[in-house]
């Protein structure tokens, strides 16, 4: 498939995970976030294996459930302590350093040389995503801070293994593995920090569904087979379609204005994606490879 068409489907994943911020917040009980993760991510895995009928060899179970922690678990629970003790604009700007991360992460364990166009791109969109989301006044909370990094490095670190890390089954399959190990590890999680779940009702399940079969099964599908077909740099400068598209949807949905500096910060970020793709690509990495 041509290179445009893979950028476009990979794209596609985080402009949909942009819209959990909405769904969660206008279709499922609040405080209940762990609980709720292992909601989108197990059923979403046990759906796909059962789908694929592919279970993971013995020798790839430490390496899966590495990258469903670093993907799944350990990603969404910083996630979420970030979003609960920093405003909203400054977990999103943190977490936009996970493409320069990724950048440099990928040097040390795939090899691949560190371009001065994407650390510039990964720069200029780390700064757009903070004129877009960024208010005045907002708060440094020093645990949210240390989570808002943790989670963006932990991202970034199960993008390069799952780069390094391609067992020689579809994308679906490697999907299905990693959703399943990662909400299997956030099980106990939820049970030890979190009360029951309360009863859903129907408007609870559509967000779940959602949730689950698009925000989850669909994109990281998408997302791993980008990762396994596109250079670390290019692939990670993509996530920043999440914000853009979370400030679109409250913008439409939820009445939000946007202001002249918003505007501007959204363009910096589809520009620095644009730049991204530009920057000179290395050798390709052949799936299966390990180094």
């Amino acid at each position: 498939m041509p290179r445009t068409a893979d950028l476009l489907l990979t794209a596609l994943a985080p402009a949909i995970w942009g819209s959990t911020y909405f769904v969660t917040t206008e279709f499922l009980p609040q405080g209940y976030p762990v609980t709720l993760a292992v909601l989108r991510a197990l059923p979403a895995g046990v759906l796909l294996l059962l789908l694929v009928r592919r279970m993971p060899p013995r020798d790839w179970l430490a390496r899966v459930f590495t990258l469903g922690a670093l993907n799944f678990a350990v990603f969404w629970v910083l996630l979420f302590v970030a979003a609960y003790r920093l405003p909203g604009g400054v977990a999103a700007t943190l977490g936009s350093v996970q493409a320069l991360l990724v950048i440099f992460l990928a040097r040390g364990w795939l090899g691949t040389p560190i371009a001065a166009l994407s650390v510039a791109a990964a720069l200029a969109g780390a700064g757009g995503v903070a004129l877009l989301l960024l208010r005045p006044g907002a708060g440094f909370d020093p645990l949210g801070l240390m989570a808002g990094i943790g989670g963006a490095f932990s991202m970034a670190a199960g993008t390069v293994l799952s780069r390094k890390w391609q067992p020689p089954v579809p994308p679906l399959a490697f999907t299905a593995w990693q959703l399943t190990a990662g909400g299997l590890l956030l099980v106990p999680v939820a049970l030890a920090l979190e009360p029951p779940l309360p009863a859903l009702d129907a408007r609870n399940l559509g967000g779940l569904l959602y949730l689950g079969l698009v925000g989850a099964a669909l994109t990281y599908a998408l997302w791993f087979r980008g990762v396994a077909r596109i250079e670390p740099a290019a692939v990670s400068l993509l996530g920043f379609m999440s914000p853009v598209t979370a400030v679109s949807l409250g913008w439409l949905f939820l009445g939000q204005s946007l202001t002249p500096l918003q505007i501007a910060g959204g363009v910096i970020v589809l520009g620095s994606v644009w730049l991204g793709q530009s920057a000179p690509r290395g050798p390709a990495h052949r799936p299966g490879m390990t180094r």
